[in-house]
């Protein structure tokens, strides 16, 4: 066959979707003959459906070259754009970086172009400006509307809804963000935008619904950019994306069974393609595994998602936290919560108060619960407002405060079994089943206990009972199951101070459970409340 129908078939393939095709076809190609910038181009981008970045960037590299030298400048400026694209996703900054600067060169003197609305688009999701204003500005947004209305391009247009969706997305105005995001998604799926970016906008979308606790508008998305991906042929890149996202939707609503494998093998095969994304399903192994009480294989999966550019908290801090190590919790949490903006840490408020309250820190609790709650309101968040009704329903039952903590967390549960949150769900159960114990009311905390137990005991979960203080078998009496550890360690022979540092609890804490001991158990001493453990307990075990 000759050099121009190999380049025909390569063609035929690259149009008609069939990337393997495509590349084979390039390949017998240049055995015989140099091939075009254009065709390399071609053959770049097929490299890149199927998951070869090193492959796809080389090619595209060369094609650059072809490009400048023949003086096709916007074409090389598209190129270096797209090699910056690509270079940024796999986690290679620098480079990435550039890249970019190189492309922003070469269309410095050029007029008017869509090329220019990607490359603010670039720069500004990359939080690399050169004013330095950061990711999703205000200043960017600006700049892609007025380029909007003298570049009257589909591009133009649904890139300039993108970053002023984010950009409002950052400020608090959740609801006009969100329009604009869904407005520039309909036209990635109208295929207005190239491939590549398309993709990136979906995985922005997609990461902003997931960030802001909008797990309904994250679902629609992940299933659209799925039948998008579809159109391209099942090897896509974008395949292994939409899958870790879906995997992440199915991690939250508990079906576990099958997730565990399929982000390990999702994940490895993303990792060089997309680093981002790939560390995104590592740190949700990682949670998965801590939950199901696989401690060494989640710190596994989140050494990964760390060296992938995803910090492993909440969830690493939590395993130090069920491991016995409350400091190293403590101070993971507080790590990863300075230096990051409003809406960052706020993923983090609720298990930071979580921690505050297991490490005596009522302060630092109530303080992170009102962080949360303020976000809650200005980002007018659903999913925020259910992550502070568990805050306040928490803080709360350590108070003391059992009514108030009641109605907290049944807004809570209402919100995630709406959503069919089922690990959130039975988190909420367990607290709420241990604020009716302290109320008194023990048939109710015993029907929500045993809820609680048979969704984490279907899911496989085991360390979280632990965590809250539930136990997936049922235990009689009047004491409380932390009481009943105080309790335990009294008859042991140890101090107030020895339980406290077992029990990571401070003194006074010790103290106040042990005279709701005496009360409840109608003993005056710790002679008589170890006498009646050791009397009653084979009947309370």
């Amino acid at each position: 066959m000759s050099e121009a129908a190999e380049l025909d078939d390569a063609r035929l393939a690259y149009a008609n979707r069939q990337w393997r095709a495509a590349i084979s076809g390039f390949e017998r190609a240049r055995a015989t003959e140099p091939l075009s910038p254009d065709d390399l181009v071609l053959w770049s981008r097929s490299a890149w459906w199927l998951g070869l970045p090193a492959q796809s960037v080389a090619l595209a590299e060369e094609a650059f070259a072809g490009f400048r030298d023949v003086g096709r400048t916007a074409d090389a400026a598209g190129t270096a754009l797209r090699i910056s694209l690509l270079r940024l996703t796999g986690g290679e900054v620098t480079l990435g970086t550039a890249w970019m600067r190189r492309a922003r060169s070469l269309l410095s003197d050029q007029p008017d172009h869509v090329l220019q609305a990607y490359l603010i688009y670039l720069e500004t999701s990359a939080g690399l400006l050169p004013d330095g204003s950061g990711a999703w500005s205000p200043e960017s947004a600006a700049r892609l509307r007025d380029l909007a209305q003298r570049v009257p391009d589909q591009s133009v247009a649904a890139l300039s809804l993108v970053v002023s969706g984010m950009a409002d997305l950052r400020t608090g105005e959740t609801g006009r963000g969100f329009a604009q995001l869904d407005e520039a998604m309909l036209g990635v799926l109208a295929d207005e935008i190239e491939p590549e970016w398309g993709g990136d906008i979906f995985c922005t979308t997609i990461h902003a619904c997931h960030e802001l606790a909008d797990y309904q508008r994250m679902a629609d998305w992940t299933r659209a950019t799925e039948e998008w991906v579809g159109r391209f042929g099942s090897d896509a890149i974008y395949a292994g994306v939409c899958r870790v996202h879906r995997l992440e939707l199915r991690s939250a609503a508990g079906d576990w069974d099958s997730v565990e494998d399929a982000l390990t093998d999702v994940c490895s095969s993303l990792a060089a393609g997309n680093r981002w994304v790939a560390g995104e399903g590592w740190y949700q192994l990682g949670e998965l595994r801590r939950l199901r009480g696989d401690a060494t294989g989640a710190r596994d999966a989140f050494a990964l998602a760390r060296e992938s550019g995803i910090d492993p908290v909440p969830g690493e801090a939590m395993l130090e936290l069920q491991e016995g190590a409350p400091a190293r919790a403590w101070n993971l949490m507080t790590t990863a919560l300075d230096g990051r903006d409003r809406l960052a840490r706020t993923r983090l408020l609720r298990t930071a108060v979580e921690i505050a309250l297991a490490t005596d820190r009522r302060d630092a609790a109530v303080a992170f619960r009102d962080e949360l709650r303020a976000v809650a309101r200005d980002f007018d968040s659903p999913g925020f407002r259910a992550w502070a009704d568990h805050a306040d329903g928490m803080l709360a039952l350590s108070n003391g405060q059992v009514t108030a903590s009641i109605v907290a967390l049944r807004s809570a549960l209402d919100y995630f079994r709406r959503h069919r949150l089922r690990c959130e769900h039975a988190r909420v159960l367990a607290w709420l089943a241990a604020a009716f114990e302290q109320s008194g009311d023990a048939a109710q905390a015993e029907h929500l206990r045993a809820e609680a137990s048979a969704i984490f005991e279907g899911m496989g979960a085991r360390a979280h009972l632990e965590v809250v203080g539930s136990r997936a078998e049922e235990e009689s009496g009047p004491l409380t199951p932390r009481e009943r550890e105080v309790l335990e360690q009294v008859a042991r022979g140890a101090s107030n101070r020895e339980i406290a540092d077992r029990l990571f609890i401070s003194e006074k804490t010790v103290g106040r459970h042990l005279a709701n001991v005496y009360l409840k158990l109608g003993v005056g001493s710790r002679t008589a409340a170890a006498a009646w453990w050791r009397d009653e307990r084979p009947a309370v075990r």
